[in-house]
């Protein structure tokens, strides 16, 4: 049996990144692909804002669930099943969804593929962390979750470009990308050597989480997760419809072009990696928070240009903050990591339905102005309390 893993010098170690970046972008891409059509579908349904804005809050709470059940099974059955089942089963929505009429379906089909898309962030850091020779699991780590970014950018992209053609048009191209992803990934993703099963049973899995929610370290990196996650959700959500109202005038193809932004997401990760290794991983954590905070503000202008500047800023400070974030929660959990890791995944993706839905009524009663009063004072007022609590937590 291998028990070392794979090094940078092996083949392998570069397949396995390959694949699993591959497939964290069609999952990201199929993810994100609803949000610049909120403004569509607001129109070709005659739904509220916060009604269109389902279509990302309901595939994000069946996601969380799915994080809990699939990360559960992958435990006990291995890693590259449930990483293949989830890729094949994501594709069957894309299907479905441009052939109804209804929008009821739609959040039928949204739900269904939140499920199935958990299957691939559930398992595949378990897998580098087993698969990977410990001195290059950071590497393949940061590499995989700059994919992240990448494949939100796609999403956001191809849909916001087709919404002016025929939006149904861009969800049979995430179709064909994900069955060529599906079929690298299934021969191509070496199959597990270390991979253990797990022999706990869902009663003492349980008792692990309980055991992370005791930690109050760990709760406020979870806390911080969410707020992040609902600053960045919030802005970029309600961004297609600030920039497509009288002020600007932009057309929701053009739009699409500024998701491009997250091209200094992408950066983020490593970025993150290297500064944390020269200065305090808390500082640098800080600091992006900050960053995150100014990009934020910036979008406030009536310069589309500044506004442009503003959203490339945030997505820097956002991904570099949320690595470091998902980071120390790691180095935090002393036991049962894997559950650490899940629960702030559910915490983020918690924040992903908040900033989608739950700031609607923000933005219909007070416009961009609201979401931007909001996605600074949030984060700002969270970043207090939490040093606060972590100073008072180091003086025990």
């Amino acid at each position: 049996m291998n028990t070392k893993g794979y090094s940078i010098k092996d083949t392998q170690f570069w397949i396995i990144v390959l694949s699993l970046s591959l497939a964290s972008m069609f999952i990201f891409a199929a993810f994100y692909s609803f949000q610049p059509l909120l403004p569509v579908l607001t129109d070709e349904f005659g739904i509220s804002v916060s009604s269109a804005s389902m279509t990302m809050s309901l595939a994000t709470i069946s996601l969380i669930i799915g994080l809990i059940v699939l990360g559960f099974l992958a435990d006990r059955n291995g890693r590259v099943l449930f990483i293949k089942l989830s890729i094949l089963f994501s594709i069957i929505p894309m299907i479905f969804i441009p052939m109804t009429d209804s929008y009821i379906v739609i959040l039928i089909l949204r739900f269904i593929q939140g499920f199935t898309l958990a299957g691939v962030p559930a398992a595949a850091l378990a897998y580098i962390s087993e698969e990977i020779d410990p001195k290059f699991s950071s590497m393949a780590t940061a590499l995989y979750i700059s994919s992240n970014p990448l494949g939100g950018m796609i999403g956001r992209i191809v849909t916001g470009y087709f919404s002016e053609i025929q939006w149904q048009f861009a969800l049979y191209i995430f179709t064909i990308f994900g069955l060529i992803v599906f079929l690298f990934v299934l021969f191509a993703l070496p199959r597990s050597k270390n991979f253990k099963p797990s022999e706990r049973t869902f009663k003492e899995d349980i008792k692990g989480f309980s055991y992370h929610m005791t930690n109050p370290t760990l709760l406020l990196m979870f806390g911080l997760g969410i707020v992040l996650q609902i600053t960045f959700t919030g802005v970029w959500t309600y961004l297609p419809f600030h920039l497509s109202s009288e002020q600007f005038g932009l057309s929701l193809d053009t739009i699409s072009l500024t998701y491009f932004a997250y091209g200094f997401g992408v950066i983020g990760a490593p970025i993150a990696g290297w500064l944390s290794s020269r200065f305090t991983l808390d500082r640098v954590r800080l600091v992006a928070i900050l960053v995150l905070i100014f990009g934020v503000a910036l979008t406030i202008t009536s310069s589309l240009i500044i506004v442009l500047i503003g959203m490339c800023i945030l997505c820097f400070g956002f991904f570099t903050a949320h690595a470091l974030t998902a980071s120390s929660v790691g180095k935090t959990a002393q036991h049962l990591k894997g559950s650490a890791s899940s629960l702030y995944l559910v915490s983020y993706y918690i924040g992903v339905a908040s900033g989608s839905t739950l700031i609607g009524p923000i933005y219909e009663s007070w416009n961009w102005n609201g979401i931007i009063l909001t996605a600074t004072i949030l984060p700002l007022i969270y970043l207090v309390f939490f040093l606060y609590m972590m100073r008072n937590i180091t003086l025990k």
